[in-house]
């Protein structure tokens, strides 16, 4: 036995697993009889190859053998179990071990870890939560993983209670815990949560931690404070690549272009190499600021000078900055020209700059694109729908309307979150859950007053519904992002600052009514939406109206 022992442990050393499963076979076959030394390695197999049924055999062959009470067959066993994804086999032999060492617990808690990275990367954030209450006791990795597995699924909010509830429960953060959380700001726009954050990592001395440093840059930026982030950019001893990204990134989503591309020339300056996603920021900059010109020379500066070719997030920024330039065919062309089959998010590109300019023909032709490549999609229907009924069409946006039902297409509700007092406040479009609600109609209907007496005159042609013009006045009043801005006016001092996130890019309507309250009630307002950063102050916008 001990030869055989030695040359299964001699397999498994050198990462033959099947060959040592195929030894203890053999073993087997010849009448050997195994014993503690014999299950250790061969479970270790097992669990390497996810060999969970082999590894089930084995620990039959265990109980049978009497070997059940040692330790590190036990051990072995809730390794096996855990690396094959059965967390609750793992969990039987680890309650009924007599005794247990720290590589029993080690190996139970590393089980749950697994688990819950592996069903929050797959989407299944509540079967995450199971395990990760199941665990007998969370170190701040199995905290990072439940609180990245929030933020990359979009629960934001949730992140931040999780980090939250990780400081009551006395686990101390680690600077991987911090991205996490400046992610979950960023995401949400919770500017507050994230300077509580900044004190933590200046506190806990990790502020020239170069991944914490581009994460609290990016965080700012996404915040709307530029300043900030430029503030952090500036003290960074050290920068890389990323750095130069999120700094980039941020100046594009604010429309602030110019700025991009001096931030761009400085980082030449300084020798550092840009790479691929340095070039979305630098054509997302150009795009969202109008710089034809300057974005076509950085798209042919790709591959002549920097050798980087071109991914279907190139190919869309392009198709973005000549579609908002009026460029409609140029745009097309741009699409039909990629290396590959194009991805929905060009055609919708296409499309929305079909929408602005008015082209119903290209619209059609665009608009069946879309929905051949993502019929469940209802993006492509609303806006060929605007586009039709922008034109006059309405019966033929009724019609797209219709389809989009019968084909039981649902639409993305919009929703607008702003944080006051701490706390983040959801709201969507004619929203009557909210506790001040009477409150927030009020201030809506002071507002329409003053608007109306500054000139304001509701442009109702992007109402869909067959109704009143009356109605149609009312519907666009109660637009979620209306509900946000007059919930944070009634809720802060005179003259404070109001931030504002919306899942959805804002529409044309509310984006001029927004212009009109920054000026009658002398307030800046900043709103991100789905795309970039509208600031609003004394009835005009950082866009330019160009977005």
């Amino acid at each position: 036995m001990f030869s055989w022992n030695r040359r299964l442990a001699r397999y498994v050393k050198a990462g033959q697993h099947e060959k040592t499963i195929e030894l203890y076979q053999e073993m087997q076959q010849k009448g050997m009889s195994p014993d503690n030394f014999t299950f250790v390695p061969v479970l270790n197999a097992c669990a390497s190859l996810r060999a969970l049924e082999a590894g089930r055999k084995v620990h039959e062959e265990i109980i049978q053998s009497g070997c059940k009470a040692d330790v590190f067959v036990g051990n072995s066993l809730v390794d096996m179990y855990s690396k094959c994804g059965s967390i609750e086999d793992a969990c039987k032999v680890f309650n009924n071990m007599p005794s247990r060492d720290v590589v029993t617990w080690n190996a139970m808690i590393l089980g749950h870890v697994n688990l819950i990275d592996m069903y929050a990367k797959c989407g299944s954030i509540e079967d995450a939560k199971r395990v990760f209450n199941k665990l007998p006791s969370r170190d701040v990795v199995s905290w990072n993983v439940m609180i990245f597995g929030h933020v990359k699924y979009g629960q934001g909010q949730k992140a931040l209670e999780l980090f939250r509830q990780m400081q009551e429960e006395g686990v101390q953060p680690a600077p991987l815990t911090l991205v996490g959380v400046l992610n979950a700001c960023a995401s949400v726009v919770a500017l507050e949560e994230g300077r509580r954050a900044h004190d933590w990592v200046i506190k806990s001395g990790w502020d020239s931690n170069v991944f914490v440093g581009n994460s609290l840059i990016d965080m700012y930026a996404k915040c709307g404070s530029l300043e900030d982030a430029l503030k952090v950019f500036n003290k960074m001893p050290s920068r890389d690549v990323v750095t130069w990204n999120a700094m980039i990134g941020g100046y594009a989503i604010h429309g602030h272009g110019k700025e991009a591309l001096k931030q761009f020339e400085q980082m030449r300056e300084e020798g550092v190499q840009p790479d691929d996603t340095t070039f979305v920021c630098l054509l997302s900059a150009c795009s969202h600021s109008g710089l034809v010109d300057e974005g076509l020379r950085f798209y042919s500066s790709m591959s002549t000078v920097y050798m980087i070719s071109a991914d279907f997030q190139h190919y869309t920024c392009m198709v973005d900055l000549l579609g908002r330039a009026g460029r409609l065919h140029e745009a097309e062309n741009m699409v039909l020209a990629m290396p590959y089959k194009p991805q929905v998010a060009a055609w919708m590109a296409l499309l929305g700059a079909c929408r602005i300019h008015g082209n119903v023909e290209m619209g059609e032709r665009v608009a069946k694109q879309v929905l051949e490549l993502e019929p469940e999609n209802a993006a492509g229907y609303v806006l060929l729908s605007n586009l039709y009924t922008a034109t006059g069409n309405r019966d033929l946006s009724k019609n797209i309307e219709r389809q989009r039902k019968e084909r039981s297409v649902k639409k993305h509700p919009g929703r607008t979150w702003i944080e006051v007092d701490n706390e983040v406040h959801t709201f969507v479009v004619d929203d009557q859950h909210h506790l001040q609600m009477i409150e927030i109609h009020a201030e809506l209907k002071r507002l329409s007053g003053l608007m109306h007496y500054a000139g304001y005159v509701p442009d109702t042609n992007f109402v869909l519904h067959d109704v009143e013009e009356e109605e149609k006045v009312f519907n666009l009043c109660h637009h979620s992002e209306k509900l946000a801005i007059a919930f944070g006016l009634i809720n802060s001092a005179p003259g404070t600052p109001l931030c504002i996130r919306k899942n959805l890019r804002v529409c044309r309507h509310c984006h001029t009514s927004t212009k009109f309250i920054s000026k009658v009630v002398g307030r800046a307002i900043m709103v991100r939406d789905a795309n970039r950063f509208h600031h609003f102050q004394d009835g005009e916008c950082s866009c330019r109206d160009y977005w």
